[in-house]
Parts: C-alpha cells; structure tokens; sequence
C-alpha cells in the first residue's frame, strides 16, 4: 500500500496536507492532515518530519496505544508508527485537532481550517477520520503487505 501526504499550505505554526492513497488509477483522497511548522533546524516535538518515502509499522506499546486499545476497542490493534525517519522517533498517526497535539506526529481529519487564518491550524472530525483510515491500513500490515507513506510538497506532486 502506498500513501501520499500531500502538504499544500506551510504556515509559522503548522502544515495543512491531504492524504491520498495511490491506486492502479492514480490517487483516491482519504482525509486532510495537519503537522507541525517546518524548521531548518529540528525542535523536538515542533518539527513536521522531513520530505521523503517512510515504512508504517504496528507499535503496540505506549500511552497512545494503551488509551487507542480502549477508545477504538471495536478496530484497535496498534499505532500506525512511521519509522525510520532520520532524527524522529515515535512518529504515529492520529486523532487531534491543532498543532499543540501533533508532537510531531500526523494529524488526520474529515475537515480542515486556513491555517493561514488560524495560526496553529485546525482539523476537525479527527476520530471519524481515524476510524476509516485505520482498518484498510491494518488489513494491509496484518496480510504482511508493506505499507509505505511519502511526504511531498504540492509543487513536486503538481510538476510530475
């Protein structure tokens, strides 16, 4: 399986982005995304994670599992854990709604707001999001399928 975080509007607080899943047809929008602000220099648990192509692994230990395992009991079987990604570690996707709960993480959700407007960036309806996200990418890693997920800019996606 092989994913696209799309990243279209790069504020000083924070990175609007859309999920997309590549297909035999091209690319199917999932939901929208938000992350931390770039910097050249990385600030733990401010930083959006570098451009570039990411494994997605299970994690099953840790606070966010342990709290997931009880709010999503019914589809819970791990974080979706992006690994490898120089000079990160624990880099999950999930639930929130502005750049305070990203921690260098991915925000997805089924809205989102300017953050041009909003300076620390706003997406809402994250738990819907999650919730229909998660089973296919589960059903992926749990069949052994690799699942990959690439962060681009929309300027190189636009050029290609």
């Amino acid at each position: 399986m092989e994913l696209v975080v799309l990243r279209y509007n790069l504020q000083n607080d924070s990175t609007n982005g859309m999920l997309l899943q590549k297909t035999s047809m091209g690319y199917d929008f999932l939901c929208y995304t938000l992350e931390d602000e770039y910097r050249a220099t990385k600030v733990k648990g401010e930083t959006m994670i570098p451009y570039g192509c990411y494994e997605i692994k299970l994690r099953k230990e840790g606070g966010f599992h342990n709290k997931y395992s009880k709010r999503f009991s019914d589809i819970h079987d791990g974080m979706l854990h992006i690994v490898n990604v120089p000079n990160f570690e624990y880099v999950l996707i999930h639930c929130g709604n502005t750049d305070e709960h990203t921690a260098g993480c991915l925000l997805v959700g089924d809205n989102q707001e300017n953050n041009g407007l909003i300076s620390n960036g706003f997406i809402g309806k994250s738990s819907q999001a999650y919730k229909r996200i998660y089973p296919p990418i589960l059903n992926a890693l749990q069949k052994e399928e690799k699942v990959f997920i690439e962060y681009i800019h929309i300027d190189s996606f636009t050029n290609n």
